[in-house]
């Protein structure tokens, strides 16, 4: 089971850089992918990011646009975000998420930083869950496994979006409301 023994290490070691340490000089896009392989666990060479990726997540407005056609830290901190969430969300969740975590006195750097302690956090979780199993568990049984706890997950992360969303459109109809008043 050495794909096994493989996962759990980058489960246990591999983490997105801290904000201190991602480039302080700009990137072209060539240098971005490649700086991407190393910020997130991938095993399959076609999960990897693209600049066609890119490229749609910025006209998306996902990502803000490159300075001329250089790339610098917060293009890398949003990227690392989306590399991780494109598994598990949708755009659209994605950008509600991206864009309520920037509001107020949130800068770039301290939502990377609460992103990458919930990563972490995230994969120590599933790291001790795949030490606990029993080591004569089918790889059939562990990957169920797996799967239902990925989806009570994806239930509740949902939920959260779900209701996030419906606070802001209240939000939006109560401030609407406010602005007809104000103008009658």
């Amino acid at each position: 089971m050495q794909d096994l023994s493989s996962l759990l290490e980058c489960l246990r070691q591999q983490r997105p850089v801290e904000w201190e340490q991602l480039p302080d000089f700009a990137l072209y896009m060539d240098q971005v992918l490649s700086y991407m392989d190393r910020q997130v666990i991938r095993f399959d060479e076609d999960d990897g990011l693209t600049a066609a990726m890119v490229n749609n997540y910025t006209k998306s407005g996902l990502v803000p646009r490159a300075e001329g056609k250089k790339y610098n830290r917060d293009h890398l901190a949003y990227l690392t975000a989306i590399c991780v969430l494109k598994h598990v969300m949708s755009t659209r969740d994605m950008d509600l998420l991206i864009k309520e975590e920037l509001q107020g006195d949130r800068t770039i750097p301290d939502s990377y930083a609460a992103f990458c302690g919930s990563l972490d956090k995230a994969l120590t979780l599933t790291a001790d869950e795949m030490e606990a199993q029993a080591p004569d568990q089918s790889l059939a049984d562990a990957a169920i496994h797996f799967a239902l706890l990925s989806y009570a997950a994806g239930v509740a992360s949902s939920r959260y979006v779900t209701l996030l969303r419906q606070q802001k459109e209240s939000a939006q109809e109560t401030h609407g409301k406010k602005s007809k008043k104000e103008h009658d």
